[in-house]
């Protein structure tokens, strides 16, 4: 028994290369257990353990999860955060610390910068959430695992000591805040991190239905990739604990997610999608999977990654009644560095009230170039012919002419778009030297792939538009 016990111990220290610890502040008050992965496959995870915000529980639901994650070549991290003793900042900004120490060292580590995960346990869980649906693109991870979740700040439904000691007593007294640090109601469609949820039918702590389940509704309702597994008991606070009498079956379902998890390859070329509710898949029942920017990452492959940036109803025009460069999904699609950005934007501008302000449509497109490449702000045109092939190619940029609008659903106007967007696009192209995909004239035979509108693609629709896009990038 004694020399089984030594052999499991021995086995699990060689999965481990190399353990040590960082602080995260100067006085040492927060600390980063770091695990390396003898054999690292790239992915990296960091815990986040629970304690109602008042403990930390950084045990079975800290660093004892170690020798599992090591042994599938994962290097863990463990974030002992500062208690927030209602400054929420505390423990935000430890985990936040904590996400770019491991992506600035990912080199040194063997890890991919763009395959970070986050898990979170009870309160943990609750951190985890804040930390996918409202920290910046840089910090946010790529995916997220939450065991037994708090979601919600309204103690009546939640639990009561991690909403006061996260939010403070007169946080708790703020229903703005109460409803943003909800994080069920910050989940962004494309933006938020695809995730698993791990619970007990009977835990008596944090309700399930009004927490973890909550989270999982929103995430299914914005079409972001979700699962979720209820045990029939456990109550709370199983962890890594081998007491859990559902432990092995536990660790089949996180392993087999994990296994299935696609990782962008480190240096695959970064494709953004940035439009309206056609990028977007308004229409299409979870276009984070079956809309037409997915369906271009199937057509390109592996070494290219690709990501939907598309927010429904906006325009290119700032006094449009919903800018597109007002949007979270913009900050988004700039962080996300690409290599390649495909610019889908226009269809709503054609509407009355936005075109009205149609004369500033050329200035709010040529803002939207130049910060996406700022060296393009002196047009090509001007620089001379040398000049012009010595422009940067990243990212390159592809503006796509609106696709018919086949019907006037919305007051949309195909007489605008034809007649005067898109002649303002051809100019703009033309003038920074960019490429255009013309899909209002490759599309025109496709009426028949449409939804009821006339105006959104159906799921044969987004298939014709990636296979146009595709085609073009290929090339």
């Amino acid at each position: 028994m004694i020399f089984s016990l030594l052999l499991v111990a021995l086995l699990a220290q060689a999965q481990t290369a190399k353990q040590f610890t960082i602080d995260l502040t100067d006085d040492g008050e927060a600390k980063l257990v770091v695990f390396l992965a003898q054999n690292p496959s790239g992915r990296a995870i960091v815990g986040i353990p629970g304690g109602g915000y008042s403990v930390l529980s950084n045990t079975h639901e800290g660093t004892q999860w170690s020798t599992w994650l090591n042994n599938r070549g994962i290097s863990y991290f463990v974030v002992n955060y500062r208690l927030p003793n209602g400054d929420r900042t505390r423990p935000i900004g430890d985990v936040e610390k904590a996400f770019r120490i491991v992506r600035d060292s990912a080199a040194v580590w063997n890890i991919n910068p763009h395959d970070v995960g986050i898990m979170g346990f009870s309160a943990g869980g609750h951190l985890a959430s804040v930390i996918s649906t409202l920290s910046d693109y840089e910090v946010r991870p790529n995916f997220t695992i939450l065991f037994y979740p708090v979601i919600s700040m309204e103690e009546r439904v939640s639990h009561k000591y991690s909403c006061i000691n996260f939010l403070g007593e007169e946080g708790q007294k703020d229903p703005a805040l109460v409803k943003k640090y909800s994080t069920m109601n910050s989940v962004r469609r494309h933006l938020t991190p695809p995730a698993i949820i791990l619970l007990s039918s009977d835990d008596r702590l944090v309700p399930p239905v009004t927490n973890g389940v909550a989270y999982y509704s929103a995430m299914r309702n914005a079409g972001n990739e979700c699962a979720m597994y209820i045990y029939p008991t456990g109550d709370h606070g199983w962890g890594v604990g081998p007491w859990f009498k559902y432990h092995d079956q536990m660790l089949a379902d996180l392993g087999n997610w994990l296994d299935n998890r696609p990782s962008p390859k480190p240096d695959a070329i970064r494709v953004a999608c940035i439009g309206n509710s056609i990028t977007d898949g308004h229409g299409i029942d979870m276009a984070e999977q079956h809309g037409y920017p997915a369906i271009l990452q199937q057509m390109l492959g592996q070494d290219y990654w690709v990501k939907n940036f598309g927010v429904s109803a906006r325009t290119m025009l700032n006094k449009g009644d919903f800018p597109y460069m007002n949007e979270m999904a913009w900050q988004d699609a700039q962080a996300f560095d690409p290599d390649i950005v495909i610019i889908k934007l226009g269809t709503n501008d054609s509407k009355p009230q936005n075109w009205q302000h149609g004369a500033e449509f050329k200035q709010d497109l040529k803002q939207m170039i130049t910060t996406l490449c700022p060296s393009l702000a002196t047009p090509a045109k001007k620089k001379g012919k040398k000049a012009k092939q010595a422009l940067p190619t990243r990212p390159k940029i592809y503006l796509c002419t609106p696709i018919p609008a086949f019907k006037s659903t919305w007051d949309i106007s195909d007489d605008v778009i034809v007649n005067e967007i898109i002649p303002i696009q051809q100019e703009v192209a033309k003038e920074y030297g960019l490429e255009i995909i013309d899909l209002h004239t490759l599309y025109a035979n496709d009426g028949d792939k449409m939804l009821h509108d006339g105006i959104h693609p159906d799921g044969k629709g987004v298939r014709r538009m990636a296979e146009i896009i595709a085609g073009v990038l290929k090339k």
